[in-house]
């Protein structure tokens, strides 16, 4: 398929099947933004409903964000280590041998499959945004680096989502972690500006 094809166009199901089966362009895409489910342990659905407003039959389930080790964790750690790049098979297989084959090696290993295709499709002048919270953010950014490279990494956003809450025992969780990594060093930035406040002038 090729780029001008593709364009415009909404795909559903899981992505990892699409970018293989539908053949997207390598060097294609310019920007990724990406928000992963965090193995919050629900399951989102998609409802299409019909003109009418009537529920449809086509009630597709998105994803199911619950991992749990099994065959295909581990047909995909396979694939992932022995036709991935080394630098990635190497920290995926590190982080194997740290957690154990558990929930959370489930969740990096989905993690590692996808992001390989998304470096493969994206432009040399593109860049990658990654949404995630503290559950998995510090293993989510070993595997950016073992991707695009530690010196693709610009910047970690901290995205302030609700005011301070706490429990009796620790502080509450109010923030989530964008990361931001370019494919190369002549990605794509649009600085946008805005007007002084009345303060400053």
């Amino acid at each position: 398929m090729t780029a001008e094809a593709w364009k415009n166009q909404l795909f559903f199901g899981d992505n990892l099947e699409i970018f293989q089966k539908q053949h997207i362009p390598m060097s294609s895409v310019d920007l990724v933004y990406l928000d992963p489910p965090f193995n919050s342990k629900a399951s989102y659905n998609v409802l299409f409903a019909e003109k009418s407003g009537e529920s449809s039959a086509a009630q597709i389930t998105a994803f199911e964000d619950t991992w749990r080790w099994g065959l295909e964790s581990e047909n995909t750690f396979r694939d992932v280590v022995t036709g991935g790049s080394k630098k990635l098979a190497d920290i995926l297989q590190a982080l194997r041998d740290f957690l154990g084959t558990n929930d959370m090696m489930a969740y990096l290993t989905m993690m590692a499959a996808r992001l390989a295709e998304l470096h493969r499709v994206l432009k040399p002048t593109g860049s990658l945004y990654l949404h995630c919270d503290p559950t998995a953010s510090h293993y989510i950014k070993m595997l950016l680096d073992a991707v695009f490279g530690p010196k693709r990494f610009l910047a970690e956003i901290v995205w302030k989502r609700t005011s301070a809450h706490s429990s009796a025992r620790r502080p509450g969780p109010v923030h989530d972690i964008i990361f931001f990594y370019s494919k190369s060093a002549t990605y794509t930035w649009n600085p946008l500006f805005t007007g002084y406040q009345g303060r400053y002038l």
